[in-house]
């Protein structure tokens, strides 16, 4: 009721500061209105400083609100941040984890590597000794001795064996050679293919156990052809085969055209043949069953294409030239054959022979 009274003596007094609505106070209740003025005064001082005593603490408060404010995001910053960390800590733990595993993997790999390489270095280190005593039993004269005492011996049984097989098929020249009795007469030549500084020989008169070659048998063969002589060139050349095979298994050379031995009735193959086979000649009795890409040829004439029998000729001849390039000799011809054979044990049975 109090505080009413200085609201409507102050409507009164704004009134009074109106010319027109000013009140009149009386004087004896001047010192009334006195006081009550220097009290609303003094209550409107306290209300001022309770209001800055307010305000102070509302900024004190809002001020720790801002900060707790602020500090809190920071918090949930670093909250946010560290479970990033987390993130990338629980990553790197799982691949240092497969890297571990990968390194045992690779560890182990690496074990049995170097297993085997002790393994290998230990084999290596002894073939290398083996090496080595083997180098020094070449080196030293003693094995380079014996090496070549091994090789003389081997030449020694060669020339052995082979001399038996000029025993059994000599190579003669002929006393009384006839006019073109012999397949060596032509062309003559005294080309010997060899260094020895042998004179050279009449390859016209050479027989082999007593029988020549005919070159009239192989030229021609005809309805009043002397059939002899067409038998002893057969035979002759059955002789040479025969000769031939066993020179070329006793010197372990294996022959171009290998030979079916079965006398005056032997046979040459020739695994990639230049003359096709003819009608009256049978596959079935000259091809094996398993093997169809070799042709055989008749070393003889009777009842056989001429053209034929002059091939297979030609192939053992062949075989000869085979047999000389191997003993490090040319051959002296594609038609001496006689000649070749004889030039060939000759050679052989020479002293060069062993000390080649």
């Amino acid at each position: 009721m109090e505080r009413g009274k200085p609201l409507s003596s102050s409507s009164e007094s704004s009134r009074s500061s109106d010319p027109e609505n000013a009140k009149v106070i009386e004087w004896e209740d001047f010192e009334q209105e006195l006081a009550r003025l220097w009290s609303l005064s003094s209550a409107l001082e306290e209300a001022k400083q309770h209001k800055e005593s307010l305000k102070q603490k509302l900024d004190s408060l809002i001020q720790v609100d801002s900060e707790s404010v602020r500090r809190s995001n920071e918090l949930a910053e670093m909250r946010e941040k560290l479970e990033a960390r987390k993130c990338i800590v629980d990553n790197m733990g799982m691949r240092s984890k497969i890297a571990s595993e990968d390194v045992k993997k690779q560890e182990e790999s690496l074990s049995i590597e170097v297993r085997s390489l002790l393994v290998a270095g230990t084999a290596l280190s002894k073939a290398r000794k083996r090496l080595e005593e083997s180098n020094k039993l070449l080196s030293g004269e003693e094995g380079y001795d014996r090496l070549k005492c091994l090789q003389k011996m081997l030449r020694r049984r060669q020339q052995h064996m082979i001399s038996q097989v000029s025993f059994l098929y000599p190579v003669k020249i002929s006393t009384s050679p006839a006019k073109d009795q012999e397949l060596e007469s032509f062309p003559n030549t005294t080309r010997l293919g060899n260094s020895s500084g042998s004179k050279p020989v009449n390859h016209g008169s050479l027989t082999i156990l007593g029988l020549n070659l005919n070159v009239l048998s192989f030229k021609k063969m005809g309805f009043f052809s002397d059939k002899k002589e067409t038998q002893r060139s057969a035979s002759a050349l059955g002789f040479v085969a025969h000769a031939v095979s066993l020179i070329s298994s006793y010197l372990k050379v294996p022959l171009r055209y290998p030979l079916r031995l079965s006398g005056s009735r032997s046979y040459i193959c020739d695994y990639a043949p230049s003359i096709e086979p003819t009608s009256s000649v049978s596959l079935s009795t000259t091809l094996p069953a398993t093997n169809t890409k070799h042709v055989e040829f008749p070393l003889f004439l009777d009842g056989q294409d001429t053209t034929r029998a002059a091939y297979a000729v030609f192939l053992l001849n062949k075989d000869l030239e085979q047999l000389l390039n191997f003993i490090g000799v040319k051959s002296l011809g594609p038609r001496h054959i006689l000649a070749n054979l004889k030039e060939l044990l000759r050679i052989i049975q020479s002293a060069d022979y062993i000390d080649k």
